[in-house]
């Protein structure tokens, strides 16, 4: 059974850096993709950033390429999202999402499968 945790989130003035945290266990690892989505009011979820497993591959919105890193300690079994020069309209829900292999475009949102509840991100 898959299960997704994510913390980090908070306050943060714009210019400002956040780390979120997803622990994640039930899955395996090489034969699945994680990642980082957010949903601001009114909007529908955007994929943000995605790691390949097997393969660390990483692919970005161009939104926040640049300025977000995804990266995993394979240790921990911990999928981090390092956020730097934040911005107000990245306030949003954060959260972390993983999937099976798919031809669906690695930051469609509505493809993956499991789901974290959610941590809030907040910029001014």
């Amino acid at each position: 059974h898959v299960q997704l945790v994510e913390s980090g989130g908070g306050s943060v003035q714009a210019g400002g850096s956040l780390r979120l945290s997803c622990a994640a266990s039930g899955y395996t690892y090489n034969t699945m993709c994680m990642g980082w989505f957010r949903q601001r009011p009114g909007k529908d979820r955007e994929g943000l950033a995605v790691l390949w497993i097997g393969g660390a591959t990483t692919t970005y919105a161009d939104s926040v390429k640049g300025r977000f890193i995804i990266t995993r300690d394979k240790t921990k079994d911990l999928v981090y999202l390092q956020m730097n020069s934040l911005k107000p309209e990245d306030t949003a829900m954060y959260y972390c999402a993983t999937r099976r292999p798919k031809t669906a475009g690695l930051l469609n949102a509505p493809s993956y499968d499991y789901w974290g509840q959610g941590t809030q991100v907040t910029v001014s």
